[in-house]
């Protein structure tokens, strides 16, 4: 298993069982792999995902009765994410650390070495591309194209009206198709002897 990919538990919903902290334990195995995935798409190091998930948990058994049942419970946490992972941002800014992750360790299977390159190029460039992205954008893309929450909760989390979000969106899908265009440009004018065939 790969270290660094958030566990995939079932998604169902915690059952209403009197015992407080059986529930919450049972939120938290149903929820890890959103909470571990949105905060590694928000810039989370590796090295400190874990942390920052443990850091979303604590605020959310803090806070879980300020949660308003007519939103989703992902949307709050998500919300939560968004602060958890700004604070690891601006932190690591002090400490001048770089916010470079190594791409996830990819399963071998019947992939060739050049095809696990070519792979893990891929998610080099897709996390240096969503980090190239305002934050704002990203947040919103990241909402609605990786975790597929509906518009109208995107807006209500990141506390925007419904339109300015479908415009972030908007720029942030533009931005993105720019960046892979430049990079489709760059690799058909590689030299031929540092291509490989496909």
């Amino acid at each position: 298993m790969n270290p660094r990919a958030a566990p995939r538990l079932d998604a169902g919903t915690p059952p209403a069982s009197g015992d407080a902290g059986a529930d919450f334990q049972r939120l938290f195995r149903t929820h890890l792999g959103h909470v571990w995935r949105s905060l590694r798409a928000l810039g989370v190091g590796d090295a400190d995902v874990a942390d920052a998930s443990q850091q979303v948990f604590l605020v959310l058994h803090g806070h879980l009765d300020r949660w308003d049942r007519r939103a989703s419970l992902r949307a709050f946490m998500y919300g939560i994410c968004l602060r958890v992972a700004s604070d690891y941002r601006r932190r690591a800014h002090r400490r001048h650390e770089q916010l470079f992750a190594s791409p996830p360790d990819v399963p071998s299977g019947a992939a060739s070495p050049e095809d696990d390159v070519d792979h893990r190029r891929a998610l080099v460039f897709l996390d240096q591309a969503l980090n190239a992205l305002p934050a704002a954008q990203r947040e919103v893309f990241v909402l609605f194209e990786i975790e597929e929450l509906d518009m109208s909760e995107i807006a209500a989390v990141v506390g925007c009206p419904l339109f300015t979000a479908y415009s972030r969106l908007r720029a942030a899908r533009k931005a993105l198709g720019a960046r892979m265009d430049e990079r489709a440009l760059a690799q058909m004018n590689e030299p031929t002897q540092n291509r490989r065939p496909r």
